[in-house]
């Protein structure tokens, strides 16, 4: 529940306690609880705390353990204390009082470098194992907080924000391009591939599902988990399957309502952030508290051009999932004045490096800030939902039947589907054939298919350079940055799991806006015992009796409206409001992206051609229905990625 930093020398040299002080005051802008430190002669710890749980209050932080002789700052919330309790035979009488990072502590003194296995929550810290001479630390399996480091021959310096490090004399604020050629290349949300670089040379992170060890004045990253290890689940039946899924996600759901201040979640008409609301309501209702939701709305001007099947302004769905399950207060707002362009320079000092989910930037943070204005410590959302507790796409699924020449089985789910989702029984036969035999496509190309492609924004002869494309060849990734099996859900799944870089961009948002408003975003869909649970599923539970996301849909009966629970036709869409809300910036904007043409430093990093590709569409005026395009997508990019390079040194 804070922001942490330290110092350690890996010489014989002192610590420089002005160097501390550096590092702590860069923490200042962020609200504070408590600011603390603790130090010996070779090493300096430091923790900005906010209090968001009950047992942080007062806490003291760093802590230092007289009797184990270990020191710790931690930037941590964990969420099976009762298992953990249990395992350390900790007095029942301590429990209620002992803090989450007194918990590591104790987790280390009894499993040393295998500590962040036992632990399930959101973490990073670093210890100081005074009696090994060891610093060790570790971030949990998504990276759900930042932990950034630098290191050179004599000295290691951590922080869960950039801009601390940076402030140190010793530390160059120099450009990384191997992270900036990866981050033009990918065409998706994720920053880089590479999850231990940054955008600054002279600074790295430690991964997600990683820890670190500096001992002997060696440092060694350790990966200690692998999600997709797991054995494949076998029950009786249906209905023990969702036992077991309610079971595990409503201890997932309740160990995240742990705060002394009010708990919020954010709510769209769906059903990841549905079933999160209604798990939490229960619980909280038992304590006579209220859950607080957080909807973002379109500005009432606006038209919604997408087609029939979507819905810009999900009210209708979200008013019907508050109704139906009770115990809430709702919270509506559509940001009037707000755009994705006004808001750059902000953004850029909270995420300190480039992003790429500017059409929904402006919200997001808003979010924070109207949760935060609330009084809320704990903000829920469904977030990984998609690959966990709502996976599942019917096509795909029939796609195997077909191959496995499942006939009976795979027509009596199309009629199913066709009851449910409308349409004829066999109008999807074609559409699943080129899904589960590729070579289709390849030999017939579908003319009808109108997919999305993006331009490549890289400039080729800095993209020869740094070699990026062969780098990614010899990962899996394509010239897009896309894995060569996305045409595959399933193996899209299982490398989303296996590869830790995935979540390493929207992690790196949510602590930073965390900090900035004292409050934490949490997500029980992501929830490591939730995860791999829904692993462990054999597949037909998650498409059943014509049913897409099945076991989401089943396990909510009672939870949501059917209304929400079995809606298979429409999908909310957030974000294509975004060139809407730039008609009153229009000029300005034109006139900044003009100025991109004739920028060398920029034009050495970014394709020309591309840039001008997208003002040829700029000049003909603004059209809100062009929010979807991706050269005016990649325009915008373009522009961020400007805006941080003016606050790098020139040859920096």
């Amino acid at each position: 529940m804070s922001a942490i930093a330290g110092l350690y020398h890996l010489n014989q040299e002192p610590i420089d306690l002005q160097h501390g002080e550096l590092l702590m005051n860069s923490f200042r802008k962020f609200p504070a609880d408590s600011i603390q430190v603790w130090n010996d002669e070779k090493i300096f710890l430091g923790c900005h705390n906010q209090w968001i749980t009950p047992e942080s209050v007062n806490e003291t932080l760093p802590f230092y353990d007289y009797a184990r002789q270990l020191a710790i700052t931690a930037d941590a919330i964990i969420d099976n204390r009762d298992e953990l309790f249990n395992r350390l035979q900790v007095e029942k009488s301590d429990r209620p009082y002992m803090t989450d990072s007194q918990l590591i502590l104790l987790a280390y003194h009894k499993w040393g470098d295998e500590t962040p296995k036992y632990l399930v929550g959101d973490f990073a810290f670093m210890i100081w194992d005074q009696k090994q001479h060891k610093l060790f630390g570790a971030r949990d399996f998504s990276g759900s907080r930042t932990l950034y480091y630098f290191k050179n021959e004599d000295k290691l310096a951590f922080s869960t924000t950039i801009e601390p490090l940076l402030a140190l004399p010793y530390v160059e604020k120099r450009l990384n391009e191997e992270w900036l050629a990866e981050y033009l290349v990918i065409s998706g949300m994720i920053d880089a591939v590479d999850s231990s670089i940054t955008p600054y040379l002279t600074i790295n992170q430690v991964p997600p599902s990683h820890s670190i060890s500096i001992e002997n004045n060696k440092i060694t990253f350790k990966r200690y988990s692998y999600l997709t290890e797991v054995e494949t689940l076998k029950l009786k039946s249906n209905e023990e399957y969702i036992e077991a899924f309610q079971s595990i996600f409503q201890e997932s759901v309740t160990s995240r309502l742990r705060t002394h201040k009010k708990v919020g979640s954010q709510l769209s008409g769906g059903l990841d952030s549905g079933a999160v609301v209604s798990f939490a309501a229960q619980p909280l209702r038992k304590q006579n508290k209220e859950l607080h939701t957080f909807s973002y709305i379109p500005p009432d001007d606006f038209k919604d051009f997408t087609p029939r099947y979507y819905v810009a302004d999900e009210r209708p769905y979200i008013k019907s999932t508050v109704e139906f399950v009770g115990g809430i207060k709702d919270h509506y707002y559509n940001f009037q004045g707000k755009d994705s362009f006004s808001e750059i320079d902000d953004f850029l000092e909270i995420m300190e490096m480039p992003y790429k989910f500017f059409e929904n930037s402006f919200w997001l943070k808003g979010m924070f800030e109207k949760a935060n204005g609330e009084g809320v410590g704990i903000l829920l959302n469904g977030d990984r939902g998609n690959f966990t507790i709502s996976w599942g796409s019917a096509l795909d699924y029939y796609s195997i039947l077909l191959k496995k020449v499942k006939w009976v089985r795979l027509f009596q789910e199309l009629n199913k589907y066709s009851q449910n989702a409308g349409g004829a029984r066999l109008r999807n036969l074609p559409l699943i054939a080129r899904i589960g035999f590729p070579m289709i496509d390849r030999i017939f190309p579908d003319k009808r298919s109108n997919s999305t492609t993006y331009p490549q924004l890289i400039n080729p002869e800095f993209a020869e350079n740094t070699g990026v494309y062969k780098r990614f060849g010899e990962q899996g990734i394509n010239q897009r940055g896309q894995m060569f099996s996305s045409d595959n859900k399933y193996l899209m799944r299982k490398r989303h799991f296996d590869d830790v870089f995935n979540w390493n961009a929207g992690n790196t948002l949510s602590t930073k806006l965390s900090l900035r408003y004292s409050l934490w975003k949490r997500d029980p869909s992501n929830d490591i015992r939730v995860v791999r649970f829904c692993l462990s599923l054999p597949e037909h539970q998650y498409v059943q009796d014509g049913l897409d996301r099945a076991l989401i849909r089943r396990s909510t009966v009672n939870y949501l409206p059917d209304n929400v629970r079995l809606n298979q036709t429409i999908r909310g869409v957030q974000g294509v409001d975004w060139m809407h809300r730039m008609i009153p910036q229009w000029e300005t904007y034109k006139t900044e992206l003009e100025q991109l043409n004739t920028d060398k430093s920029l034009l050495k990093y970014v394709d020309a051609q591309v840039i001008q590709e997208g003002l040829s569409k700029v000049k003909s005026g603004v059209k809100p229905d062009q929010a979807i395009d991706p050269n005016l997508k990649l325009l915008m990019r373009s522009l961020i990625i400007n805006r941080f390079l003016k606050k790098i040194p020139e040859g920096g």
